[in-house]
């Protein structure tokens, strides 16, 4: 999923989302999208024991089929569920589907729905509601920007997609809890896409009855429903009607974007913050009353600038080299980042299994960038157009490490960078449509297999590909992965594809993010979160009632 590369205050890296990398410190907006309260409007306040209260932003969109970030995820993957999840571990556990198998040939699933599986109104989930909202997502009506990434694999999804089908042909209602998916050809990681929101249930009947607004009061399948939303607040609430594990929480408020999240905590108002860097040696000094309410994990994501090789200069790949090595990213994750991210030598984080240790990154050399730079097709920094970093935001700040990468290429190459930043959502669609010649953001797992970065992000005809990066050697070898079921041979095939797409240059990738959270002593449960998963399904309250 995209999460943003910067932050909106003078906080590094304060966009999260307990855990995940989201979009914009001062919140989205979501005119068009969700109805927020007018002023004046009396606002719910939940005072009930068993309540979290966490810190958020406010999602682009609620609609499974269209969420493409961070952002929106974690309160889908609260509101909705598919017929697999993740769990704490990152592991694919059954949710809608109380098992499933798989043919000899690894190319058709078979999956039993749960009897109990119901709807947050009680009505019954059975197999045909899962064949409305994976079509709905397919649908060329709907042109979900993300449908044909997680669920293209289903023989007959491309065709319905594009028009030339009236069906997803490998879709079969086999029984009223019976569902049967076939698939072009085997995919090692199909059951792990379909963890991803655009493979969750919707109710056909509330989206037929109420248009295109129905997630603003959605009737959804999760752990938890919404409550309410507003410019300040949104708040869930403990579904009575959900089928799953027991949920201990009967509500969690999320603040959105008022106030210092640090000193909210300090003051009670906040039971859960993400510490910012700046912040970090003052909380874990043992002198302080608060360290050892410090909670520290890893997350599986790569922050990095992306370079669209369809548009001057980065069409060159020289000119793509020379910014990669004139940007210092030890120094970034060392004076800037002091804790919260290490550098990142390549794609994948270092929690991935397929991980590669001896993987050969662009170093940091000034020198020859600026050879290099000379022996482009622009013929050194003179002959370059004008140069635009994008990302994400509106309040005028500029991230800080946008400004180091700035200030490292005016420094070593002798360019002048310009900002636009741009409102979370619109930078989405923005990244859709592949507008920007470069841009600072990121991505976090969707669930932890070298594909989710390498394939999805890389592959030359991948939707979520926002460069335009094109190598048919990569293609053939991601290719050879999909279907590989020896775990040995995959990983050499994601590592060889690593390694040319970092000296392709298509990314310069910048560091791999280190959270660190103050976590209050009545919470239990809450260990961070690697990917988005429905984490507040674990957390008990040791207060509640």
């Amino acid at each position: 999923m995209v999460s943003s590369g910067s932050s909106k205050q003078s906080i590094l890296k304060l966009v999260l989302t307990l855990g995940l990398l989201v979009g914009s410190l001062s919140g989205c907006g979501l005119d068009g999208l969700l109805s927020l309260p007018d002023d004046g409007t009396e606002q719910n306040t939940v005072t009930s024991d068993a309540t979290l209260r966490v810190y958020g932003s406010l999602p682009p969109t609620l609609d499974p089929a269209m969420a493409q970030d961070a952002t929106s995820a974690e309160y889908i993957v609260h509101l909705f569920s598919g017929l697999v999840r993740l769990n704490a571990d990152m592991e694919v556990v059954a949710d809608l589907a109380s098992e499933w198998s798989l043919n000899d040939a690894g190319d058709v699933y078979t999956f039993t729905i749960r009897d109990d599986a119901c709807f947050a109104d009680g009505r019954s989930i059975t197999a045909e509601d899962i064949l409305y909202s994976w079509e709905r997502a397919l649908s060329p009506e709907l042109a979900s920007p993300v449908a044909l990434s997680y669920l293209g694999d289903i023989r007959g999804a491309v065709e319905y997609a594009t028009g030339a089908s009236a069906e997803v042909s490998g879709i079969y209602v086999t029984g009223t809890h019976e569902l049967r998916v076939e698939l072009n050809e085997p995919r090692s990681s199909f059951i792990s896409c379909l963890t991803y929101p655009v493979a969750f249930v919707v109710d056909s009947e509330q989206i037929e009855s109420e248009g295109a607004r129905w997630f603003v009061d959605p009737n959804g399948s999760g752990p938890f429903v919404l409550e309410s939303i507003s410019a300040e607040k949104l708040i869930l609430e403990r579904n009575g009607n959900y089928y799953g594990p027991e949920v201990s929480l009967d509500h969690v408020e999320y603040l959105v974007g008022s106030g210092y999240p640090v000193t909210q905590y300090e003051t009670g108002e906040l039971d859960i913050v993400p510490i910012p860097a700046d912040e970090l040696e003052r909380l874990l000094d043992p002198a302080n009353d608060l360290s050892d309410q410090v909670v520290g994990s890893a997350s599986l994501d790569i922050q990095y600038i992306g370079l669209n090789v369809e548009k001057a200069p980065f069409d060159d790949p020289l000119v793509r080299q020379a910014f990669t090595e004139a940007i210092d990213r030890e120094r970034i994750a060392e004076q800037i980042l002091k804790g919260i991210g290490v550098e990142a030598l390549g794609i994948l984080p270092p929690g991935l299994s397929d991980y590669n240790e001896n993987l050969q990154s662009i170093p940091y050399d000034p020198e020859h960038a600026r050879e290099l730079l000379e022996m482009s097709s622009y013929g050194g920094a003179e002959g370059l157009p004008p140069i635009v970093l994008a990302e994400s935001g509106t309040s005028g700040y500029l991230d800080d490490i946008a400004a180091a990468v700035i200030e490292l290429l005016e420094e070593n190459l002798s360019i002048e960078v310009t900002v636009e930043q741009v409102e979370w959502s619109d930078f989405l669609d923005d990244l859709t449509e592949m507008r920007y010649q470069m841009y600072f953001t990121g991505w976090i797992a969707d669930y932890p297999d070298a594909d989710n970065f390498l394939d999805l992000l890389f592959y030359s005809s991948s939707s979520r590909n926002h460069t335009g990066y094109a190598n048919t050697e990569v293609d053939s070898l991601l290719d050879a992965a999909r279907s590989e079921q020896d775990a040995n041979v995959r990983r050499g095939l994601y590592q060889a594809v690593e390694q040319i797409i970092v000296d392709d240059a298509a990314w310069i990738p910048l560091y791999h993010s280190y959270n660190y959270y103050l976590v209050s002593p009545r919470v239990k449960g809450y260990q961070g979160q690697a990917v988005v998963y429905p984490w507040l399904m674990d957390i008990e309250l040791a207060d509640a009632s």
